[in-house]
């Protein structure tokens, strides 16, 4: 937690909403946790060790990298109690008097992590090469290459004609034509703060591009306040091709300079129409915790605009004092996934927890997420954030995954190359350099299967027109598709 984490929650404003409080107690609770906050690795060796061993496969007592609990069932908020009060009958003592709720919520994390990686050991996932059948649980497929030689790609779409555009990060927006990438960058794109996770993000067309012709872009664009220097945030343009250029451009949505932050990480972004002419747009909290639950910051949260970027008067705040009008939910950490179910309509996005506590959540009007109140994860120098993972008007994620995989971008499945995936959701992983299924029913994950893992840091995945599935990588930089070896 930076110094200035109460910054923008002035004491003597008289705004007191309850979003405010609860942040306000959890931040100084934080910040008396912080002063006594220890590397997880040394409170286990200190603490546990003695009868699980230093690699936690067991010693006086049972290892902890296997399913099997003498203690507890397995789950998050059971093991931590049973850390906390002990189960003395069978050995186990409590830690509560020698340990920090903040402390054991950050074991259980690793313990999580240990376990994974003792599991991820063993097991066997798919690495394909080009050409090469792979057998998942639904469908057999190859990986084809589709366009190489790129810079950061980060997100795909595609134009009527069959044309495919690509976003680099760096500032670039690239044309793949009949299976080749056109040499040259469309000419005119905004010029973007290529810094750290900021640059050219995202690009989606318009539903109704067939007529009108507009192109959106998302991306991260440089700004100086008198708080801070070299910041940067996001912003949404929309424009239009002509002739391999970038013509007509008009801006959708803007912050005011005020709020833009420096630093280069967690600018979202993701873009979603709906089919009453409102685009949802995320956008991370840019490395500020504490923005993520401030309604007059924009970061941290879910937007919602008219494709023009009016304000649609419905929005949870609009009238709010000093609220962006345009958030449609917030207490976001980073969203990096946005689609909506094509059955339902629902709104479903994935979210970059810290380490640990990757989320996967389904997106409603007015509701807190939560960050960083609650979070199945700690702080990535293995130091607690705290040691809530639930609190009454916060929402729980439908899931989260701890160890993290670094989610990404997502996309719900509408082809027909692969009828026995089609309304699957296919979640990025980019630490975990996998593709990972989720079969959902109603709102519960009924079943996961990771896809394939270990080609590359898997940064985006989108249902193509002609139904296959295109994967965009990074290290190494490429667009690849999935093709069904028999339907």
């Amino acid at each position: 937690m930076s110094p200035d984490y109460l910054r923008s929650f002035s004491l003597i404003d008289g705004r007191w909403s309850s979003a405010r409080l609860a942040f306000l107690l959890f931040a100084l609770g934080s910040l008396a946790a912080i002063a006594q906050a220890r590397d997880v690795e040394s409170v286990f060796k200190q603490n546990c060790a003695g009868c699980h061993g230093s690699d936690l496969q067991g010693g006086q007592t049972d290892s902890l990298l296997d399913d099997r609990w003498k203690h507890s069932n397995g789950d998050d908020e059971t093991l931590f109690r049973i850390i906390r009060d002990g189960d003395e009958p069978n050995g186990m003592p409590p830690m509560k008097g020698d340990l920090s709720e903040g402390d054991i919520r950050a074991l259980v994390v690793f313990i999580r992590e240990k376990a994974a990686q003792a599991k991820g050991a063993k097991a066997v996932f798919a690495k394909p090469v080009e050409n090469q059948v792979v057998k998942s649980r639904a469908h057999s497929f190859r990986l084809q290459p589709v366009a190489d030689g790129l810079s950061t790609p980060w997100s795909l779409a595609w134009l009527p004609d069959g044309r495919m555009l690509v976003t680099e990060l760096p500032g670039s927006l690239r044309v793949v034509e009949q299976g080749r990438l056109n040499p040259a960058p469309i000419a005119g794109t905004p010029r973007v703060r290529y810094k750290g996770q900021g640059g050219l993000m995202e690009v989606a067309l318009h539903p109704g591009y067939q007529t009108n012709g507009w192109i959106y872009l998302a991306y991260a664009e440089a700004g100086t306040n008198a708080e801070t220097r070299d910041g940067g945030l996001t912003v949404i343009v929309r424009g239009r091709l002509q002739d391999d250029r970038w013509t007509d451009e008009q801006t959708v949505w803007r912050a005011p300079l005020w709020s833009y932050r420096s630093g280069g990480v967690h600018f979202g972004c993701r873009l979603v129409f709906d089919g009453a002419g409102h685009l949802f747009f995320s956008i991370g909290e840019r490395g500020q915790m504490q923005d993520a639950q401030d309604l007059s910051r924009p970061n941290g949260k879910v937007h919602r605009v008219f494709d023009d970027g009016r304000i649609p008067p419905d929005n949870p705040f609009v009238g709010t004092t000093k609220a962006i009008p345009s958030i449609w939910s917030y207490g976001h950490r980073n969203p990096q996934g946005l689609d909506r179910h094509p059955v339902t309509g629902e709104l479903w996005e994935t979210e970059h927890g810290p380490r640990g506590g990757d989320e996967l959540n389904l997106i409603r009007k007015a509701v807190n997420y939560g960050w960083p109140i609650i979070t199945y994860g700690m702080n990535y120098n293995g130091t607690p954030i705290t040691a809530l993972t639930a609190k009454e008007d916060l929402e729980q994620p439908i899931i989260h995954w701890t160890p993290s995989i670094a989610v990404c971008g997502m996309d719900f499945y509408e082809g027909d190359q692969f009828p026995r995936w089609r309304n699957n959701l296919f979640v990025t992983g980019l630490a975990a350099e996998e593709l990972r299924r989720v079969v959902i029913e109603g709102h519960r994950v009924v079943e996961q299967e990771v896809i394939f893992k270990g080609i590359g840091r898997v940064r985006d995945v989108a249902s193509g027109p002609d139904g296959f599935l295109y994967v965009v990588l990074n290290k190494p930089d490429k667009v690849v598709r999935l093709e069904p070896v028999s339907k």
